[in-house]
């Protein structure tokens, strides 16, 4: 997963990371594989933390705005923090290239997980990576994410919330 999420952020790193004069060009590369992997550690920690429905939901999304996601928020302050810190660019110039590359990349993810046309990104594959649990009843917390209301999901959503979600 994190080679391809590598892969992502580098489609998206232009103007924030390869054409910003505060990232010097030879730390580009180095710079793209450590945004991808804070997103990766932040995913986990996420995960750790018991947020595992909140991170279902968000890739439920669809991809909708999610600059002002609880989970993209904290991403961005761990991605910022990192940049700061190892390529020696100022907190503020760290915070303005997360800002504008991580709600892009996080919503081109969420888009991919949700595209059956596309099988770079797996919701399930996702979950049971971050959480580190293989066993990890997915769909149940796909249920629970669907459960009242309208689903995210449309019939899809309801047909897994009905089945896994509610007795």
């Amino acid at each position: 997963m994190l080679d391809q999420l590598i892969k992502l952020v580098e489609q998206n790193a232009g103007k924030a990371i390869v054409n910003n004069t505060a990232i010097p060009n030879q730390h580009n590369n180095a710079a793209i594989q450590e945004v991808a992997s804070q997103i990766f550690s932040g995913l986990q920690t996420q995960a750790k933390q018991g947020n595992l429905t909140q991170l279902a939901g968000m890739f439920q999304g669809g991809g909708s705005s999610l600059t002002n996601n609880p989970i993209v928020t904290s991403l961005i302050s761990s991605v910022a923090g990192s940049v700061a810190s190892k390529f020696g660019v100022s907190p503020q110039v760290a915070q303005s290239m997360a800002t504008s590359l991580l709600p892009t990349v996080m919503s081109q993810l969420v888009k991919k997980t949700n595209d059956p046309k596309d099988s770079s990104f797996d919701l399930t594959n996702i979950m049971k990576t971050v959480s580190g649990n293989n066993s990890l009843d997915v769909a149940s917390i796909i249920g629970q994410v669907a459960g009242g209301g309208k689903s995210p999901l449309g019939g899809l959503g309801g047909m897994l919330g009905g089945l896994f979600g509610k007795k």
